[in-house]
């Protein structure tokens, strides 16, 4: 799992079946004190997070495991959104 910031969301009309219920973000992966490690990834939305927001991702095999993603091709899943990160006993980001 990974921590990302949602920066978008992705639209497509035509897109294969399995896909057509889903909701898509743009999101960039980024370490504890929120620097961008990896921009531009495409991420399923399982938790109805919104531009702006830090959330855990799950890539690869494990992004497919969800109960709404199982059986879609997908490398990224939002499993979750976060309220607080604490890194060596001080907190670097508190939800607003």
């Amino acid at each position: 799992m990974k921590l990302a910031r949602v920066t978008g969301t992705v639209t497509a009309t035509v897109k294969d079946t399995p896909f057509s219920a889903q909701k898509m973000l743009l999101v960039d992966i980024v370490d504890a004190q929120g620097a961008v490690l990896e921009p531009a990834v495409v991420a399923l939305d399982v938790c109805s997070a919104g531009p702006g927001d830090l959330v855990v991702v799950t890539m690869g095999s494990a992004a497919r495991l969800p109960t709404q993603t199982s059986g879609v091709g997908t490398d990224a899943t939002v499993i979750a959104i976060v309220d607080e990160v604490t890194v060596d006993g001080s907190a670097v980001y508190n939800a607003p």
